[in-house]
């Protein structure tokens, strides 16, 4: 939670917490997926000549999303990927990967990795990248390249998004929409009951 107070921008993800900001008063609040973030600000990004890093994902998966992008968004600048190895960089592998990040200039540092992980790259880089905004996306990567496919867009409007993650992805998910998520939901009715 202390990482989210400390970031410059949090966005609901998922339904469940759209309907409860919105059940506490905040109706402006909608929803913004990190697939649907990268859409955009990619489609906004040759216009405005900002330049984008891809660090994160699977082994290949961060040069395929950038030659989507590219390839979806003519003129589209990739400042460089990385796919870190699945084990924690040693300071100096750290160092090195950093110091290349920083030599490409990016405006974006799109960052794929599981949550929280990516949340904890992102504190512990944000003040070593100079000018560069990072943005934890997470399955993003994976949507991009089309290796895993998202919901239909009825699911997506409905909240029932995160049903068809957990079929597609049961090994991987399970966890977080069987034990994590009613634990999110049993602390909200919690609070409710208490006030």
């Amino acid at each position: 939670m202390a990482l989210h107070y400390r970031a410059g921008l949090v966005t609901p993800d998922g339904m469940p917490l759209v309907w409860l900001a919105q059940s506490r008063g905040h109706l402006e609040v909608g929803r913004t997926s990190g697939a649907d973030l990268v859409t955009e600000l990619c489609r906004e990004s040759p216009e405005r000549r900002l330049r984008h890093y891809f660090y994160g994902g699977k082994p290949g998966v961060a040069d395929r999303m950038a030659a989507a992008l590219q390839a979806r968004f003519p003129g589209l600048q990739v400042a460089g990927t990385y796919t870190p190895p699945f084990r924690a960089l040693t300071l100096e592998e750290d160092a090195e990967v950093t110091a290349k990040i920083v030599a490409t200039r990016p405006h974006i540092v799109w960052v794929g990795l599981s949550t929280p992980t990516q949340e904890f790259w992102m504190r512990d880089h944000v003040d070593r990248i100079p000018g560069a905004t990072l943005i934890g996306v997470g399955a993003a990567f994976d949507f991009h390249t089309g290796d895993v496919q998202r919901a239909p867009r009825w699911m997506q409007r409905i909240g029932l998004e995160w049903l068809h993650r957990l079929a597609s992805e049961p090994r991987r998910l399970w966890r977080r929409y069987l034990v994590l998520a009613p634990k999110f939901v049993t602390k909200v009715a919690r609070e409710k009951l208490g006030r």
